[in-house]
């Protein structure tokens, strides 16, 4: 292709920014009303897709899945938290967790200086050739950076690992604020290193935007007289910051922009564990309060599925599962009758039903971990956010502060300077192209296909 041959002549570096939740069907909405100028000139400059994402659509899996271009059978990343079969202890995963290599590991292998900032599930954080500042899991400044360095000056810049989302539920006004300062201070930080550092690629992933449509979005949608504007602003800012970037690029760098999936209003959380011990699957030794961490204690040896965020469910195996009560030669008939179950489930006040598809596992994933993920992925509809907390009293109930929700099938990616054929792309497209544009060699175990080609 002509634009390869042409990336190949030069030494290339690549850029890219990361909006955290960011929807195609929002980018669109917003280009169309002039919101966005400096992204509207891009679009012109480039190709702008809707994306699909991976299942569960949550942060921590679909920014493993972008870093390391492989399905979550080959990475081992299933969820925001996940269990020990052999104890039922729940666990946040983290970069440890991770068992394929990540572009940044690959980049650093090719001699590539990197600069990556704020990607989710990169704590703790691993050596590079380069600098990194992992994201929103990191218990403070200081453990989040490699070189350890790095932390004394993302101190004096007044850097933020987070904005902490659980001031919402205390002012939204707060909530609003922290948000803005964080994004702020992460801004600064990345211009400092832009600056201070030789780089062959440079990522930083907002995640600002994330924290904002969880408690905002609906408000949005409503045109909220306070919210709806507060809401805009964030994307101007951001809008501002991605013109500047764009302007300081030369015409040897490359620009690619992204979101890990998309969002969508709340109607109703829905309590998956609360339908599985009604039906009978899921029963209780004891009906008491568990921390977080040993939540599954409760359940009765004669439990045959419980349920986790984001709806995946697992069946109560022997030999797998510490207790399991369910015989293998039982297992593929049990697993049926819950998808065909879940697929019929309607909610009693409205009859709407909150599951669009229930999928085996062997119908997302491939790979060594395969073992480890959920039997059954429930793919919501959208407007009704899977939990996969227990002792919950109904079925579903509306939240009044967590009013936005992740979608699978409305994330986007843009890619400066190219037209790409295809009408969308899966976020397993992203790592590849990359690779590509950096004029770097695809390796053949990965899951997608640069969108160049």
């Amino acid at each position: 292709m002509p634009f390869l041959r042409r990336l190949r002549r030069r030494q290339r570096r690549v850029v890219v920014v990361g909006l955290d939740g960011t929807p195609y069907s929002f980018l669109q909405e917003a280009l169309r009303a002039g919101r966005l100028p400096n992204l509207g000139h891009l679009v012109k400059e480039g190709s702008l897709l809707r994306m699909t994402s991976v299942y569960p659509w949550v942060s921590s899996v679909a920014w493993a899945t972008f870093m390391t271009g492989v399905n979550p059978a080959k990475h081992g990343i299933f969820g925001f938290i996940d269990r020990d079969p052999r104890t039922y202890r729940t666990f946040i995963p983290v970069a440890s967790h991770m068992r394929a290599p990540t572009l940044w590991e690959r980049l650093s292998q090719a001699g590539k200086r990197v600069l990556v900032m704020n990607v989710p599930v990169t704590f703790p954080p691993k050596p590079v050739n380069g600098v990194l500042v992992a994201g929103f899991l990191s218990p403070s400044v200081e453990k989040a950076v490699f070189p350890p360095d790095v932390a004394s000056t993302l101190k004096g810049l007044g850097y933020r690992v987070d904005a902490d989302p659980r001031l919402a539920r205390q002012s939204l006004e707060a909530m609003m604020e922290t948000i803005q300062e964080a994004l702020e201070r992460r801004l600064a930080a990345f211009w400092h290193f832009w600056e201070q550092e030789a780089w062959d690629f440079a990522m930083l992933v907002i995640m600002e935007t994330d924290r904002l449509h969880h408690f905002y979005w609906a408000h949005m949608e409503a045109d909220h007289p306070r919210w709806a504007p507060a809401f805009f602003e964030v994307y101007e800012r951001i809008d501002a910051f991605i013109g500047r970037l764009a302007e300081r690029l030369d015409d040897r760098t490359s620009l690619m922009l992204l979101s890990d999936h998309g969002f969508c209003s709340i109607k109703q959380e829905v309590y998956y564990n609360h339908w599985l011990h009604q039906a009978g699957y899921l029963r209780y030794r004891e009906m008491r309060q568990a921390s977080a961490r040993e939540m599954f204690s409760v359940m009765a040896p004669s439990s045959r599925a419980y349920s986790m965020d984001p709806g995946r469910v697992f069946i109560h195996l022997k030999g797998r599962e510490r207790d399991g009560s369910v015989a293998p030669e039982e297992y593929e008939r049990l697993r049926e009758e819950v998808i065909e179950a879940a697929e019929c489930l309607e909610l009693p006040e409205t009859g709407e039903k909150p599951v669009l598809k229930a999928y085996r596992r062997e119908e997302l994933y491939h790979g060594p971990y395969l073992e480890q993920a959920a039997d059954i992925i429930l793919a919501p509809a959208n407007g009704y956010d899977p939990k996969g907390a227990i002792y919950k009293d109904v079925l579903a109930r509306r939240d009044p502060v967590m009013v936005g929700m992740h979608t699978y099938d409305d994330a986007f990616v843009y890619v400066r300077g190219a037209r790409v054929a295809r009408a969308e792309a899966n976020i397993l497209d992203v790592k590849p192209t990359v690779l590509d544009l950096l004029n770097l060699d695809v390796p053949a175990e990965l899951d997608g296909t640069s969108l160049l080609r």
